[in-house]
């Protein structure tokens, strides 16, 4: 919260408005949110020395016999939850994950975009991220009927996904979060809210907040909210499109007025390194099986690894230039989806990007035509590669990955390698529904 800058006036805050329980957040390998809840008694305590956790028991953390670890609250993260828990404020504070000893524990995928970020702080660079998630409302957990039938920008009378929409928007700008838009997206009962731009490791902190405010706000109203990727068959799939951008003394160097395209050198190497590095980061940025659910061409989700300007069908999309928005300049990848972990998607997004200026890597031109309307021939002939059409494919890729496993540490490279073929592993010997209406009466 603005105003708090150390942990006494965080303890000194809490006392005087009666704050009596904090969580503490931090997520496993796959970004899914876990907590530790204390009293304000022992906050000082926990912004000192941190809390302890059982590490053997989170997804992709330590083995049982090194699962000491200790969550140790950012307290720039500090903030009140937009609604009470039983008639009682609480407060939450995110946190880096340490050994015992006190050093960055390598399993923390927080802590690998934190050194991602420093690596940029070293060269003068920021980079900034603006995600637009898009997600999905039910009548329920277990009742999978849809809220409407509307689409893209429709404003429907009386509509309960719009009103919990509007209870979000207030709760996250209630956080501290700017939202910049909000408006109901291609799929019935689909919906989206646009964060505005953040630096990198503060947006993934708003990411996942974003994600737990937007399921809390439906549970409260009765309802359920779901960033599955692909959760109706036959409609559009959730994605996640991320606006890109490096900054220098207060100056976005992605820009250049006497480009074309209103690109620089520098932007034009970051999106070739996107481009070249995107089929093995893919398993990062789509990390589920239902993800590539999503990336079948027809449904608006990009597949085809090509940039362009105004061509929606490419995996890349630089927005127009407006005269005088020179910091608003910045490329769009538009192929991850919203229930990755953010702290590992912009990690390697940052790693290829940062690649190809290293490499002065030459962006290739771009490509306007709807490339969902060309043949195989036509991609070949202009150098249009795929994303991979499976978890498996795409995991076999980032496996080989120097790129990944140098920007994710051994640790989290291997830990989430194994997460993942164990995933696949249980998908392709589960016997489906489609199996069972299509083959039983037939076989």
């Amino acid at each position: 919260m603005e105003g708090l800058k150390t942990a006494r006036d965080v303890v000194k805050f809490c006392e005087e408005r009666d704050i009596e329980l904090i969580q503490l957040w931090f997520v496993d390998i796959l970004g899914q949110l876990k907590a530790v809840t204390i009293t304000s008694q022992e906050l000082g305590t926990a912004l000192e020395e941190g809390a302890g956790i059982d590490g053997s028991s989170v997804e992709g953390f330590a083995r049982i016999f090194e699962s000491d670890l200790i969550a140790m609250p950012d307290v720039s993260t500090f903030q009140l939850l937009p609604w009470k828990v039983n008639e009682q404020p609480v407060a939450r504070l995110i946190c880096d994950i340490l050994n015992p000893d006190g050093t960055p524990y390598p399993g923390d995928t927080r802590g690998v975009l934190r050194r991602i970020v420093k690596k940029l702080d070293k060269q003068g660079l920021t980079a900034y991220m603006g995600p637009e998630l898009e997600y999905f409302y039910f009548k329920s957990q277990k009742d999978r009927t849809l809220l409407d039938a509307a689409g893209y920008f429709d404003q429907v009378p009386d509509d309960i996904g719009t009103e919990l929409r509007g209870r979000t928007v207030e709760a996250l700008q209630g956080m501290e979060i700017a939202v910049e838009a909000a408006h109901h997206e291609v799929a019935h009962s689909q919906h989206e809210i646009d964060l505005r731009y953040a630096e990198a490791l503060k947006m993934a902190d708003q990411t996942i907040t974003y994600r737990y405010v937007v399921k809390e706000i439906a549970r409260q109203g009765g309802y359920y909210a779901t960033f599955m990727p692909k959760p109706v068959f036959g409609q559009n799939g959730s994605g996640m499109h991320v606006h890109q951008s490096l900054f220098k003394a207060g100056k976005n160097v992605f820009h250049d007025a006497k480009d074309k395209n209103h690109l620089s050198k520098t932007a034009r190497s970051y999106m070739a390194g996107l481009l070249h590095h995107m089929r093995e980061i893919a398993s990062i940025t789509n990390q589920w099986v239902n993800s590539y659910k999503r990336l079948v061409p027809g449904f608006e989700a990009p597949v085809y690894v090509a940039w362009a300007q105004r061509n929606r069908s490419a995996l890349i999309r630089v927005p127009v230039y407006k005269p005088g928005k020179e910091k608003a300049t910045r490329v769009e990848l538009r192929c991850p989806d919203p229930a990755c972990n953010p702290y590992l998607a912009f990690s390697v997004m940052l790693a290829a990007g940062m690649k190809g200026i290293a490499d002065a890597s030459t962006l290739r031109p771009p490509v306007e035509e709807d490339i969902y309307e060309m043949n195989a021939e036509e991609r070949k002939k202009h150098g249009i590669d795929s994303l991979p059409g499976s978890l498996m494919e795409a995991v076999d890729l980032t496996a080989g990955s120097k790129l990944v496993r140098d920007a994710l540490g051994e640790h989290v490279f291997e830990k989430f390698i194994e997460n993942k073929r164990i995933e696949w592993d249980n998908y392709r010997t589960y016997v489906t529904d489609y199996e069972l209406n299509e083959y039983y009466p037939i076989l």
